[in-house]
C-alpha cells in the first residue's frame, strides 16, 4: 500500500467535494514534518489552496479535514497545526501491515513503476583514453551508476554509454609521448616536451611496445603503432578499474564515429538552413545569441577544426535519433560555463532540449584529517582512481563518494575511510546488517524458524514502533532520490535505519523483556519479523548503492 498516494487521493477528493480549486496529484506534498509530534506526515495543502481562493489557510485545512473519507484503522489521528499545515499520524496497525508488505516484498522492496518504461540513457566518466582514471573520475563514475540504479529501480529503461575521443591533436601527443620513452629504453637520447603525457603509465606501455617491436620502430616517424597500443592498453585499464566498483556499460560511443557517418556535417547543414550558422573570419559560427547567450560561439575554427560544441551537438542529436525520451549527462564542474551551448544547438535544431538533464557534480580533494594528501608521485601530478580503492576497498569508495550531494565540494577523508569501526558511517550500516544476522543465526541455533511470520500486533514498544516508521518510507525515499536526482539521500536514509535498528537491539540489553530472543515465542517471531523486515531494507538500499551486505563483521 502507498499511503502517500492514499492520502492524496482523499485530500484531493476532499477538496473537490467542497469546491475548493482543483489540485494535481503531483502538485500536492506529502513530507514527515520536522517536529517528531507533529505526526508521520503532513502537508501545505490549504496553505497553497488559500493564495489561490483568496482564504483563510486555516480555514481551509479544517474544511479538507472534515470532507476527509479516512479508514481509521489506518491513519490514527489528523491535526491542523501552525498557519494551517495537516498533520497525519499512521496507525500501529498500518505500521504492521505494511511491514508484513516488505517480508512478502523482499528484494523488490522498494522497486516501482514511476518511470513507465521511460527510454533513459545515463552518460557519465566519458574521459578520453589518454590515462589513467583519477579520483574526480571517480566521484562521477559512482555517481552516475548510482543514478542509473535508482533509474532502475524506478521503472526506467536505462542505457549506461559511455562516450570517448581517440582522435585528434591530444592522441597524437600521447602516441609521441609513448614513442620517445620507447627511444629512451634503447638508449636513445631525448628531449621529452613538458606539455607530453608523464607518469609511469606511459613508460609501462613503451615496455610493452619494445617486448613487441624490439629495436624496429626506433627510426620509424609512424605513430599509429604507438597510438593504438596506447589507446588499448589505456581503455582497457579504465574499464578494469571500473569493473572494480561493479561499474559497466551498455554503450562505448566513440566521437570519432559523428564524423565517420556525416552527422557532424549534417548539424551544420541544418544550422545553415536556419540561418543559425554563418562565416567570419575563416571560421563557422553558430549564432547562439537567438537562444539568450552574450554572444555567439565559433563551433569550426578558421583551421577547419571543429570546437568542442559542435560534436556535442551531434553526439545529442544523435542521442534523441536513438529514441531516449530522458538523457542525463553527468559532468564535473569544469563543464558549468560549455553545456549551454549544447543545449541551445539541440534547441537549434528543433528537438526538446528539456530531455536533457545536465547534473554537474563539484570536485574532489583527498584528505587525512586535516591535511591535503598525496598518496603518490608515480603516475604524475595526479591520484588514480585505482589507487584510491587499493588503499580505503571498493565499498568504502563508493559509499565516500555518493554520500555527499554532488553540488558540493568533497573532502574524502582518508583517515576516517579507513577506520573500521561505527565511526566510519559505511560500516556502521554494513554492521546493522550483519547484527540482524547475527540474531537470525542465533534464533535458528534455538531450534526457532526465522521465517514463520510472528503477530507483528505485539510490537508496541517506542524503539519498534520508531524502527518500522522509518522502514516503511524506503520505497518513497527511493522514488525522490531518483526523481531529483539525489543519490546521496539513499546513504543518509540507511544511516538513520541502523541508528534506530541499533538502538531496538540496545534496548535489549537493558531489559531482558526487549531482546528479540527470548523464551516468549510470539514475541520473539515478531521481533524477528521486525528484524527480517529491517534486513530487507538495509540489504536493498545497499545493493541500490553497489555496496556488499555483509552477513559477518
Amino acid at each position: 500500500m502507498n499511503v502517500k498516494n492514499y492520502l492524496k487521493e482523499k485530500i484531493i477528493n476532499s477538496a473537490k467535494t467542497i469546491g475548493l480549486y482543483q489540485i494535481e496529484h503531483d502538485e500536492l506534498e506529502l513530507s514527515e514534518p520536522k517536529q517528531k509530534g507533529h505526526g508521520d506526515l503532513s502537508t501545505n495543502v490549504a496553505l497553497i489552496l488559500a493564495s489561490r481562493e483568496k482564504k483563510n489557510p486555516r480555514e481551509i485545512a479544517l474544511s479538507i479535514v472534515k470532507g476527509l473519507n479516512i479508514d481509521r484503522d489506518l491513519i490514527e489521528k489528523v491535526e491542523i497545526a501552525g498557519p494551517g499545515f495537516i498533520n497525519f499520524t499512521l496507525s500501529q496497525k498500518l505500521l504492521h501491515r505494511l511491514c508484513i508488505e516488505i517480508l512478502d516484498r523482499g528484494d523488490d522492496f522498494g522497486k516501482s513503476d514511476i518511470g513507465k518504461g521511460k527510454k533513459t540513457q545515463v552518460e557519465f566518466v566519458s574521459a578520453n583514453p589518454t590515462g589513467p582514471l583519477t579520483i574526480g573520475h571517480g566521484r562521477q563514475a559512482v555517481l552516475g551508476d548510482t543514478i542509473a540504479r535508482l533509474l532502475d529501480a524506478t521503472g526506467h529503461r536505462v542505457t549506461r554509454e559511455y562516450y570517448f575521443n581517440n582522435a585528434g591533436r591530444q592522441m597524437r601527443i600521447l602516441a609521441d609521448s609513448v614513442k620517445l620513452r620507447y627511444m629512451e629504453l634503447f638508449g636513445k637520447s631525448i628531449d621529452f616536451p613538458e606539455d607530453y603525457y608523464q607518469g609511469e603509465y606511459i613508460n609501462e606501455i613503451a615496455k610493452i611496445a619494445a617486448n613487441e617491436k624490439g629495436r624496429a620502430l626506433i627510426d620509424t616517424d609512424e605513430l599509429e603503432y604507438f597510438q593504438h597500443l596506447a589507446e588499448e592498453t589505456i581503455f582497457n585499464d579504465i574499464k578494469t578499474t571500473l569493473a572494480r566498483l561493479n561499474i559497466f556499460f551498455d554503450v562505448y560511443y566513440n566521437e570519432k564515429s559523428l564524423y565517420e557517418t556525416g552527422k557532424i556535417d549534417e548539424v551544420i547543414k541544418k544550422l545553415r538552413e536556419k540561418d543559425l550558422a554563418y562565416d567570419k573570419d575563416g571560421a563557422v559560427w553558430f549564432r547562439t545569441t537567438r537562444f539568450g547567450m552574450d554572444k555567439d560561439r565559433v563551433i569550426v575554427k578558421s583551421t577547419g577544426e571543429p570546437t568542442y560544441r559542435l560534436p556535442d551537438i551531434a553526439y545529442h542529436k544523435d542521442k534523441i535519433d536513438r529514441g531516449f525520451e530522458l538523457i542525463v549527462d553527468i559532468f564535473g564542474a569544469d563543464h558549468i560555463d560549455t553545456y549551454p551551448d549544447v543545449l541551445a544547438g539541440i534547441e537549434a535544431l528543433g528537438y526538446d532540449k528539456n530531455r536533457v538533464k545536465v547534473l554537474i557534480h563539484q570536485f574532489v580533494t583527498l584528505v587525512e584529517g586535516n591535511e591535503k594528501v598525496k598518496m603518490s608521485t608515480r603516475r604524475a601530478n595526479f591520484i588514480t582512481l585505482d589507487e584510491l580503492i587499493d588503499e580505503v576497498g571498493t565499498d568504502v569508495t563508493r559509499y565516500f563518494f555518493i554520500n555527499r550531494s554532488m553540488t558540493s565540494h568533497l573532502n574524502f577523508d582518508l583517515k576516517l575511510a579507513k577506520t573500521q569501526t561505527d565511526e566510519n558511517p559505511v560500516f556502521y550500516v554494513q554492521y546493522a546488517h550483519a547484527r540482524i544476522c547475527s540474531i537470525i543465526r542465533h534464533a535458528e541455533k534455538e531450534g526457532i524458524d526465522p521465517d514463520e511470520m510472528g503477530d507483528l500486533s505485539l510490537l508496541t514498544t517506542p524503539e519498534e514502533i520508531d524502527l518500522m516508521r522509518i522502514l516503511i518510507g524506503y520505497p518513497d525515499v527511493v522514488a525522490r532520490a531518483a526523481k531529483n536526482f539525489e543519490p546521496h539521500k539513499i546513504p543518509a536514509y540507511l544511516e538513520t535505519v541502523a541508528t534506530l535498528y541499533h538502538r531496538f537491539q540496545h534496548a535489549g540489553k537493558v531489559d531482558d523483556k526487549l531482546r528479540v530472543v527470548t523464551k516468549d515465542k510470539p514475541m520473539t517471531l515478531a521481533r524477528l519479523a521486525l528484524c527480517r523486515a529491517a534486513r530487507i531494507v538495509l540489504s536493498n538500499g545497499l545493493t541500490l548503492l553497489g555496496i556488499t551486505q555483509p552477513e559477518k563483521m
